[in-house]
């Protein structure tokens, strides 16, 4: 997990909070404030999974290519 899922979790959580207060006080300011924050939460949570998958994916290149002896040559059809 790294700092944009944990932001976005946080966020997710305030803006949710702020926009349920917003709605049982009748403050629909503080509750356009709760849908944003909420909604930024949803896309910061996002942005940090595409950025750990990025990470994964280039962690498993990585295992591969030392699996295989360490060759950095494609191989294929004509290729030894």
């Amino acid at each position: 997990m790294n700092k944009d899922r944990i932001k976005g979790t946080i966020d997710e959580a305030v803006g949710k909070a702020k926009r349920k207060l917003g709605s049982l006080t009748s403050n629909r300011h503080l509750q356009a404030e709760g849908i944003v924050q909420q909604a930024k939460g949803v896309l910061e949570n996002a942005w940090g999974e595409a950025k750990d998958g990025k990470r994964r994916a280039e962690a498993e290149v990585v295992r591969r290519r030392e699996e295989h002896g360490g060759s950095k040559e494609k191989s294929g059809p004509g290729k030894q």
